[in-house]
């Protein structure tokens, strides 16, 4: 099993029995944007959902509000009465995962400090994909503790804490949230996930397949073990379905 910068080990008695061999690993690419209380629960129980299977993992921060506008659309935070319901939800789903989540002092917030501090961090060979370490560290001081995410201080306070990482942050003079490669970046990640289908965070495409929400973990657990439905005649039947009334 291979996960692109798994900061824990796991226990001894998680890892898994008799995986599957090197030729069917499965190359996992997951869009997150730090916004997103559910891209954090669903990062958090990735490892998890993916035990016992082999496979790679890339984590690719996009722009869900450039997703949003894309599509013609508002975020759930946009709709009075559904972010109440989104709060209320993701603070009962952590609560019965037994994940930590405070959410933060205002929401939404503007994530793009966050999200090109995460790009900055990318290692030289693969541009816009940090690994988990950074990922973790940034979710986890936006969706812990109840702060402003995006708070002066504690960005500079972040930044410092990710210098450890030998990429940009060390290399960039104008610092990671302004440089321009970093920037461009970021756009790049978002538009090319556009064009694989990708419409909202987190979201998981393995080959072919994309696969969204918090909700969808289990559906992708089954289509890493091989499960025959997925090569059935329903994944692609769906988009023969007409569409009745447009508005």
């Amino acid at each position: 099993m291979t996960v692109q910068g798994e900061a824990v080990s796991q226990p001894a008695q998680q890892q898994p029995v008799n995986p599957p061999a090197e030729e069917s690993m499965k190359h996992l690419t997951c869009y997150l944007d730090f916004i997103s209380p559910y891209a954090y629960l669903a990062f958090e129980l990735l490892p998890e959902v993916l035990m016992g299977l082999s496979y790679t993992v890339r984590y690719r921060p996009v722009l869900f509000a450039g997703m949003l506008k894309h599509h013609g659309q508002l975020g759930p935070a946009e709709i009075a009465p559904k972010r109440d319901w989104t709060y209320r939800q993701v603070l009962w789903l952590a609560h019965s995962r037994g994940i930590p989540l405070q959410l933060p002092a205002s929401h939404p917030f503007n994530p793009l400090a966050l999200l090109r501090l995460a790009v900055a961090c990318s290692p030289e060979g693969d541009p816009g994909a940090p690994n988990r370490f950074v990922c973790e560290t940034i979710f986890r001081h936006v969706w812990r503790g109840g702060a402003a995410a995006d708070d002066a201080g504690r960005l500079d306070s972040l930044v410092q804490q990710l210098a450890i990482m030998p990429h940009a942050i060390a290399r960039d003079a104008q610092g990671p949230v302004h440089s321009e490669a970093v920037k461009a970046q970021l756009k790049k990640n978002t538009v090319e996930a556009i064009a694989q289908g990708v419409f909202g965070v987190p979201a998981f495409v393995v080959g072919d397949k994309l696969f969204w929400g918090l909700d969808s973990l289990p559906m992708l657990r089954e289509y890493l073990h091989g499960a025959p439905w997925f090569d059935g005649p329903d994944w692609n039947a769906v988009t023969n379905v007409g569409a009745g009334v447009q508005r």
